[in-house]
């Protein structure tokens, strides 16, 4: 069954300016410009003074969750203009201590003797996204603007080392994310 009309609007926080041209939302605010492009999906978003509206017409079960996707995605874009996303990981090990080294400038990261292994893993981490040691030992935060990118680069900072050919029950080696939020 389609439902005629089904529409949700959010909140403009205060020091956040949107734009949305052709389903393409820019978003600025104190920590920087996102941008998204939500025109695979057939809806409309319109944008008044201290709302923005999104809404579509005649969809089904699929197409009106869509809805409160969208919706979910740009109230992510404004949590990351007004104060930002960091995660936390740590990083366990059994017997091999594990060394992870960030370059200067937090664009890179090299992880050392990961079970023992004599080759280094690097990551390199995507623009918008930085990388950088807490005062807790064998503790790392990822920080940026893009949820997606910050989320992405700790996933990637999670797989590299993933124990092979092991039990997995005994060897739990590896960085793991600690916690996740906004920055404090």
């Amino acid at each position: 069954m389609r439902v005629i009309k089904s529409s949700m609007s959010i909140k403009i926080p205060a020091g956040v300016k949107v734009k949305a041209i052709r389903r393409v939302v820019h978003v600025s605010g104190v920590r920087g410009k996102l941008k998204r492009d939500f025109s695979h999906m057939n809806i409309d978003i319109k944008v008044s003074p201290k709302l923005v509206g999104v809404t579509k017409f005649f969809g089904d079960r699929k197409e009106i969750a869509a809805v409160r996707t969208v919706c979910s995605h740009i109230e992510n874009m404004f949590k990351g203009v007004t104060t930002g996303f960091c995660y936390k990981l740590k990083s366990v090990y059994a017997h091999f201590p594990i060394n992870m080294i960030v370059s200067g400038d937090g664009s890179k990261l090299e992880i050392r003797n990961f079970l023992g292994e004599k080759s280094n893993k690097n990551i390199i981490v995507e623009s918008g996204v930085k990388v950088s040691q807490t005062g807790v030992k064998d503790e790392i935060q990822v920080e940026g603007n893009d949820i997606e990118k910050v989320a992405k680069c700790a996933a990637q900072i999670h797989q590299s080392c993933k124990v092979r050919h092991k039990d997995i029950r005994k060897f739990l080696d590896g960085i793991y994310v600690s916690s996740k939020g906004v920055i404090e």
